[in-house]
């Protein structure tokens, strides 16, 4: 079955992200004439030709900027009919060239030898598994990947042009943007690495201490200032009564280092991502005290980004690249590339890591230490759209804990800064090029409120969620 979902056709939704009422009907040619349902029909079956698919993707992008919504699309459609529709807009821009984009973006890469950075963590899954299993070399691209200690060194490692684009943290590319803790230059959140895979551990002393109203004191490490770690667990210690900066205390510490330090008794805690999770109960250091989609169910954390000056110097690099990374993301949601992402990962030059840490972590059965084996399939997840909702909240939750010192909105500067529409035309144009591949996150409403510890987030009340939050840290 294609998932193509043709921009011509006036009876189905094809972007619906804005909360309109489907109108898609079961059969999708219903009450159309023989010659538009012909045409049609035809589009879609050429459609699975991966080229065809990029330049069905490109003309929903021409068309969405004219129509803006399905409503008005659809209205048109129906008035000047198909065959019209498709002589009308070509007045406008000639969609018989984007078949030739599509190609030419494939062949004419700007630049193949690439190097990017990543911290060894299992969240980078699909930019170490496209190197380790061949991924990027399918789009004529020859990338070099760069272990990295920690968050501050590759974000000065991008900064400075040493890398070409970087596994990320999902706040860092605002981060860079606005110019907190760092010279300000335009980067942007291309998609998701993974969703959820991470935990709050708490050292093997504190089992009959779990609950966090009772934290009063405790040292707990994050990976970086501006990470989805810090926010998490300041918006969790929060709700339980908490002060983030006076009741506790959180330290930034490079994921390597934080079972060392666990061990040591430096932190009594932290809010981490895997391996290292996984690692403190192997090694019977700590234990899992909750898995963060317990907070948020496909909560962001890890991004691929790339600076406004790449993607604007090299467009079909872009396209290659981000190809690439988000094959490599769909094959990682796969049971069976869980298992074979684990097994390419665990090497010195990757993570690192025992093979049985890694199949653990990836499969979703593992020991809590706490003398349980779970079975939760989505302790990771790689769903790469990267929604408004999570970049709202994101930027709400800087400006919450006053690391963004003035009042904005929120909603127009993630869309500004979060590539939802080129992402999921990507994804788009994939899925229609290859019926086989997967996207499970692809048509979701990328406005849609969720549900944070029992609170909802919506992004168009994000400055009255934070207003009504405990211990927020607004100024003005």
């Amino acid at each position: 079955m294609t998932h193509f979902k043709d921009p011509f056709n006036p009876n189905i939704d094809v972007w619906n992200e804005c909360g309109e009422a489907s109108e898609s009907p079961a059969d999708p040619y219903a009450g159309l004439s023989k010659a538009d349902a012909d045409i049609l029909k035809r589009r879609a079956k050429q459609s699975l030709n991966a080229e065809v698919g990029m330049a069905r993707a490109l003309e929903s992008s021409v068309m969405q900027g004219l129509f803006k919504t399905d409503i008005s699309r659809r209205a048109f459609l129906r008035s000047a009919g198909v065959t019209g529709a498709l002589a009308a807009v070509s007045t406008v821009f000639p969609l018989t060239s984007l078949q030739a984009m599509a190609e030419e973006a494939m062949k004419n890469l700007e630049k193949t030898k690439l190097t990017l950075g990543f911290v060894p963590i299992t969240c980078a899954t699909p930019i170490i598994g496209g190197h380790a299993l061949g991924f990027y070399q399918r789009y004529g691209l020859d990338v070099d990947i760069v272990k990295t200690a920690g968050w501050a060194v590759s974000r000065d490692k991008c900064l400075n042009g040493e890398y070409d684009g970087s596994h990320l943290l999902f706040p860092m590319p605002m981060a860079m943007s606005l110019g907190i803790g760092s010279t300000a230059q335009p980067w942007k959140v291309v998609s998701n690495v993974n969703t959820n895979g991470q935990a709050i551990v708490l050292a093997n002393k504190h089992r009959d201490n779990q609950d966090p109203k009772n934290w009063k004191g405790f040292k707990f490490a994050v990976p970086f200032e501006y990470s989805m770690h810090n926010l998490l667990l300041r918006n969790y210690v929060a709700a339980a009564g908490l002060d983030p900066d006076r009741d506790i205390q959180i330290r930034v510490v490079p994921p390597p280092e934080m079972v060392a330090n666990l061990r040591s008794e430096n932190v009594d805690g932290y809010l981490a991502p895997d391996p290292f999770c996984q690692r403190a109960v192997y090694d019977q250091v700590g234990f899992i005290h909750k898995l963060t989609l317990d907070l948020w169910k496909q909560h962001p954390c890890c991004v691929f980004g790339l600076s406004e000056k790449f993607i604007t110097e090299n467009p079909n690099t872009t396209m290659a690249l981000t190809t690439s990374i988000l094959e490599a993301t769909a094959s990682a949601e796969t049971s069976e590339g869980r298992v074979a992402f684990a097994e390419s990962m665990a090497p010195a030059n990757y993570l690192n890591q025992p093979v049985e840490i890694l199949k653990q972590i990836l499969t979703g059965v593992f020991p809590d230490g706490q003398g349980n084996i779970k079975n939760v399939p989505d302790r990771i997840s790689f769903m790469p759209l990267p929604t408004q909702t999570m970049g709202t909240w994101v930027l709400s939750q800087l400006r919450r804990w006053n690391y963004i010192d003035t009042d904005t909105n929120y909603a127009t500067l993630a869309e500004e800064l979060v590539m939802t529409t080129t992402t999921r035309e990507r994804m788009r144009a994939m899925m229609a090029a290859d019926p086989n591949l997967t996207f499970a996150d692809a048509e979701q409403d990328v406005y849609a409120p969720v549900d944070i510890q029992g609170h909802e987030f919506a992004p168009a009340a994000a400055q009255e969620f934070i207003d009504s939050q405990p211990f927020t840290r607004t100024i003005g």
